[in-house]
Order: structure tokens, then sequence, then C-alpha cells
């Protein structure tokens, strides 16, 4: 295994290095730093082209100017040592990186993975119910949302989902009209999804109708809109329903113990929502990873004690469902804060531009509901585009695998269809996909250009786009490293993953 990475390590360098240097070449050669000082007419014209021109080492061939380069990227193995130059406004690169990366994580972090996490779960559905009005209605979508240009969604999303809803937040009123259109919606959208005889989708549909058009009457006629929260009632029949379908999917419901210690955590769950609400008013980040820990390993412990011999199918469950519960727990506070944000920010709480409020100083619950406004329209959009992706390639991959000679042998010796797709179907699903999901993130630093452009975040693909105008070709070469190790890195873990999830493959030494 270790002369295996080594060798995959010292490949993936020599291309890193062939790969830059091309990079590097086309730079030089695609437009002309001083273009700007030949057409000028300023007096200090030449003291202004000779600054430049030492700045870029323009003076020196191109071909011998990488390597320049070269010698100050290699420091970067030396902690504190890394120089990958300046930018032509004087600033280095390694702090245009270090603002530029956390706000591309920001933006592009989250979409990923939920695109990643819904459209494979998506897909799978589909392919178990190959050719039914659920799978023709998922890739309708799919694909409409695949063929949108993204810049003209996050423009919709602007105008739909920020300014709009912010005008519906002054005076939260629901509609009756409103209502019964989105109880229709709502009873169409689960009749498709459950699917069944003609009798059980009307049943379907009318329970759906009464209960999303009634909810959302209820929601306006309280003024939810205005003063949100979950409350332990919501929690507690939330966190009830996840610790059944946790429970479904992972040791099946006759899985009694298994069932009892996920609603154990449920209640702990409901407990600590009031036991803490003091140390949450006073919350930090490092709190709330800590409590995040100390919830998971409660519910872990609960699994333990509960599970009786088959202990493991308890842990895991019961860990999981107290990870989802502390979750709504932190949501609820935060739902808390959402008054007092809405008057900082003048009632218009959903953003349009920007990663952050300017000048936006409060406790934790405020600054997060800050980052949460800012992100919510872009990570949308940047989903909505990149859904189809996982949902097609995770239903192809799903369809060949059931048909395999294993999962007709399982179900012929009886096993339960959970255990057939989950045990046995989804793991070998997850081959192909893992080197798709490798290479999305490969790419997930170079940054979402037109995303960053329409809401303003000055992330990797900003300052990839600005050192492409300006013919500068440091923070491009800044951006390349950074991009090409985490391709490097990733697509390593894509082949040793391989191995993990198919013991028919092995990583040879």
């Amino acid at each position: 295994m270790t002369s295996y990475v080594l060798r995959r390590l010292g490949v993936s360098l020599l291309i890193l290095l062939g790969a830059s240097f091309l990079v590097y070449q086309l730079v030089a050669i695609s437009g002309d730093p001083l273009a700007e000082f030949r057409e000028s007419n300023r007096p200090n014209r030449e003291q202004l082209m000779e600054q430049r021109t030492a700045l870029l080492n323009l003076d020196v061939p191109a071909p011998l100017r990488y390597f320049i380069w070269l010698s100050g990227a290699a420091r970067c193995v030396v902690p504190g040592q890394c120089d990958l130059g300046r930018t032509l406004q004087g600033q280095e690169v390694t702090a245009a990186l270090s603002s530029a990366i956390p706000t591309t994580l920001q933006l592009v972090a989250g979409a990923t993975v939920l695109a990643i996490v819904i459209g494979i779960s998506i897909g799978i559905v589909t392919a178990l119910r190959q050719y039914s009005a659920f799978d023709y209605g998922v890739t309708f979508f799919t694909f409409l949302f695949f063929s949108l240009p993204v810049f003209w969604v996050a423009v919709l999303l602007k105008e739909f989902g920020a300014i709009r809803f912010n005008d519906f937040l002054a005076d939260p009123v629901v509609p009756l009209p409103t209502v019964v259109g989105v109880g229709l919606v709502s009873g169409l959208v689960w009749a498709v999804v459950i699917g069944g005889s003609l009798r059980r989708r009307l049943l379907t549909f009318a329970v759906a109708a009464v209960v999303g058009g009634g909810v959302l009457w209820y929601l306006g006629a309280t003024q939810w809109f205005r003063y949100p929260g979950l409350g332990p009632a919501l929690v507690v029949v939330t966190g009830v329903g996840i610790a059944v379908g946790i429970t479904t999917l992972l040791a099946g419901l006759q899985n009694r113990r298994a069932l009892y210690s996920a609603l154990i955590t449920v209640g702990l769950g409901v407990v600590a929502m009031f036991a803490l609400r003091p140390l949450l008013d006073r919350a930090t980040l490092p709190l709330i990873v800590v409590l995040g820990v100390a919830a998971v390993a409660a519910g872990v412990l609960v699994g333990r004690l509960m599970g009786g011999y088959d202990y493991r199918q308890s842990m895991k469950v019961a860990g999981l469902t107290s990870f989802f519960v502390a979750a709504l727990v932190m949501l609820d506070r935060m739902m808390i804060s959402w008054p007092a944000y809405v008057r900082l920010v003048r009632g218009r709480p959903i953003a349009t531009i920007g990663s952050e409020t300017p000048n936006l100083s409060d406790d934790f619950w405020i600054l997060g509901i800050d980052k949460f406004t800012h992100l919510v329209l872009p990570t949308a959009a940047l989903l909505l585009i990149s859904l189809a992706s996982y949902t097609r390639y995770s239903r192809a991959s799903m369809l060949e695998v059931m048909g395999q000679d294993y999962v007709r042998t399982a179900r012929a010796k009886g096993l339960p269809e959970r255990v057939v797709v989950v045990r046995h179907a989804f793991r070998n699903a997850l081959i192909p996909l893992a080197t798709i999901v490798a290479f999305d993130i490969g790419g997930l630093l170079g940054g979402a250009v037109i995303t960053e452009r329409v809401f303003s975040f000055k992330g990797m693909g900003q300052t990839f786009i600005t050192g492409l105008t300006l013919q500068d070709p440091n923070p491009i070469m800044g951006v390349f490293l950074v991009v090409g190790i985490t391709a490097v890195v990733f697509n390593l873990l894509a082949d040793l993953a391989y191995s993990a999830l198919d013991p028919r493959v092995r990583v040879k030494s």
C-alpha cells in the first residue's frame, strides 16, 4: 500500500509539473501585461513599465520565468515559507488565496455535498422505481435545471427568493388561493412519489393536499414567518420520524432494540433542549462542536447499552439519530434569534450579494443566520444545476447492479428487500460514483465563476478571472496549484476507496 501511494504521488507530481508549465506558457502568450502602459500618455509611463517588468520578471523569457515561479512554489512544502509572488496590485498571492479559499468553500462546499447526498438518494429511488411517474418526473426536472444557464437561475432566485420573499416577510399574510395551490401541488408530488394503485394515489393526494395546505395556513395565521421556531413538539415529531427512518434503513424495524435506542436519544435530545438553553445562549463555535460530539457519543453509548448481542447496529442507529436531533435543537435555537436579525438588516434578511453583512457584529447565532442568508441563494443555484449528473449516474449504476447475479442470489435466499438494496446493491453502486465525486471535489476549489460574479463573492473563481483579465500570471498559477493538488489528493482517495467499497479490488503494492 505504501509503495503504491508513493508511486501515485510521484506520477501526480510529474503531471502537475508538466501541466503547470503549459498553463504558465499559455498565460504568458495570452496577452501583454504592459499593454495598458504602452497606450498611456502618463508622464511616468516608463517608470511604471519598469516596475511591472521587475514585478513579473518580464525581462526573462517565459520558459525561464516559469522556473523562477517554481522555485518560490517549491518552498510551500516548508510551512511559512511559501512564495507564489505578488499580484499586480502588490498583494501577496498567498494572502489573496487565504481570503479566497474560505469564501469559495462556503459557497461551493454546501452545494456539492447536498448535490451528492440528494442526487444519489433520488437516483437510487428512481432506479428502484424504473419507468414510474416518479422516475419520469425526476428525469424531466433534473435535465430541465441542468440545461438552464446558471446566471439565469441565479437571477430568478434573486428576484423570487430574495426580493419578493423579503417583501412578503414585511407583511407575511398567506392568501387563500396560495394555500389551495400549495396544497394541490403537495398532493400531486406525494402521489407521484408514493405511487401504487390508483386508490392509493388518490388517498395519498387527498391527505397530502390537506396536510400541505393546512400547514401553510397555520404558519400564516400564527405569524410563524415573522417569529419562526420548532418548539419541543415539532422536535419530538421530527425526531421520531428520523429515528424510524434511520432504523428502517440501517437495521430494519424488526430490530426493536435499535428502534428503542433511537427513540431514547430523541427523548434525551428534548431534555437537553431545555437543560442546555442557558449554555446555548452564550454559544461559540468550539462549544457547538463539543456539544455535537457529546451528542453523538451519548447516542452511541445508548446504542451500546440497549443493543444486546447485536449492539453495533443499535450504536449506528442511535448515534446517527442523535446527530440529527442535535441539529434540530441547534436549528430551533437559531430560529429564536431570527426576529432580532431581521431588525438588524432592516427587514431584508435574504441577501442578494456578498458573503456577509458589512460591519455586522453580534453573537454566534446572529452571525450564523447572516452566513446562512447570504449562502442560501447561491447554494440553491449551484445545487439545481449540478443535481442532474449525480441523479443520472447513480440511477444508471444502481440499475446495472440490480441486474447482477449476486443480487438475484440474495433475493432467492429470502433476504428482505431492504437488506438486498442497502447492503448488497447500494455499496456496489457507489463504486463508479467514487470517481465522479473525486473529480468534482477536485474542481471544487476552482470556484463557481459565474455564480461568484452574480452574487458578488470574492472567491477562487473571481481571483482566476481577474488574473486572466489583467494578464497577471501569479494569481492564475496560485489557483491552478491549489486546484491541481486538490484533484491529485482526491483522485488518490478515490482509488483507495475502491478497495473499501469492493472487496474484489485490491491495491497492489
